[in-house]
């Protein structure tokens, strides 16, 4: 499963007019007493509602709780300078998302893939590649920024019945894609 995970705002905008994100996942650290611990190579503690937690901890099983340590498929037109380093589990990948799709399902070996930023989730959109979209749907309005859904080709989308979960602060919706 191709997973598309992301937080944004009620009114569509996963980030900010200069690029900032810190309203849309204000939830993951002042919505609750619960402690939600990340692992990895640079481990955080979120502190979320119990509802929220719930979700987290389904969230994260699906995929052993391992997103810090990778393995992570960047999509990009040029690789940075300096990359790839030894022993890293960054890959850029530079022949467009269909490619990075087979990577990332190869790397899983059966797991969901799940992917994030607005853009790569356009482009899966648009060429049929997506399962489900996990929004967590934060209580603020941006009025302008950065759009989850700006650029899509293929319009109207009926998705699946979401899944509802009100946590404090925030929503979590999650929709099966139809396919084409």
């Amino acid at each position: 499963m191709i997973i598309a995970v992301m937080s944004m705002s009620l009114d569509g905008y996963v980030a900010d007019r200069d690029d900032g994100v810190a309203e849309v996942f204000d939830w993951y650290f002042n919505s609750g007493k619960v402690e939600f611990h990340m692992g990895g190579s640079d481990p955080m503690t979120f502190r979320v509602s119990e509802p929220s937690a719930e979700h987290l901890r389904g969230l994260w099983s699906g995929w052993g709780g391992n997103h810090a340590c990778g393995p992570a498929f960047v999509l990009t037109h040029h690789i940075p300078v300096g990359w790839p380093r030894p022993n890293s589990t960054v890959h850029f990948v530079t022949d467009g998302v269909a490619s990075a799709v087979k990577q990332a399902k190869a790397a899983a070996a059966g797991k969901s893939v799940m992917v994030h930023g607005a853009d790569t989730i356009q482009q899966l959109l648009n060429a049929g590649l997506l399962d489900e979209l996990l929004i967590d749907i934060a209580a603020v309005l941006l009025g302008s920024g950065v759009r989850l859904f700006d650029h899509l080709d293929r319009t109207p989308t009926v998705l699946g019945n979401p899944t509802v979960i009100p946590g404090v602060g925030v929503t979590h919706l999650r929709y099966l894609v139809p396919k084409a």
